[in-house]
């Protein structure tokens, strides 16, 4: 009988190989959406649609801490652009689980929630504890690296 990896495990590995079209210099971040096991959203962190990448441009964050001001970020995040990316083709997320390679910041749990999004699992940390306060706030029971909507 062959080991076959989980479906947590291989929608982060997913995640993980969408990070790697990002363009940010910091950290690259790959995020996708799942309903009923099936891939229906994807997103990495970048410049937005037709602007300069940060690659080119540079990073205007460079040498903040880590999850620190986050409003000086031309980048859009990988949760913020899969979310787009589902709405720019007319698909719900109602229900969905969301796979990214790190924690997401505060932003994008309260898009997350908004969305809709019933599990996030992340793969990594991430400095941003007001987040987890967002999730728990919303109704989202936090624990390890994976948030389930129970209310």
């Amino acid at each position: 009988m062959s080991s076959r990896q989980s479906w947590d495990s291989y929608f982060v590995a997913i995640a993980r190989l969408v990070a790697t079209r990002s363009t940010c210099r910091r950290r690259q971040v790959g995020a996708v959406m799942v309903r009923e096991r099936r891939l229906v959203s994807c997103g990495f962190n970048g410049a937005p649609h037709r602007a300069p990448h940060c690659l080119d441009f540079g990073c205007a964050r460079e040498g903040l801490p880590s999850g620190g001001r986050l409003d000086l970020c031309r980048a859009v995040h990988a949760e913020a652009n899969c979310i787009a990316q589902a709405a720019r083709f007319g698909v719900a997320l109602k229900g969905a689980d969301c796979y990214v390679t790190c924690q997401p910041c505060a932003g994008c749990a309260r898009l997350l929630v908004q969305a809709g999004v019933e599990r996030i699992v992340w793969a990594e940390g991430y400095p941003a504890p007001d987040a987890i306060d967002v999730l728990e706030d919303s109704g989202y029971a936090v624990g390890g690296h994976e948030a389930r909507r129970i209310l």
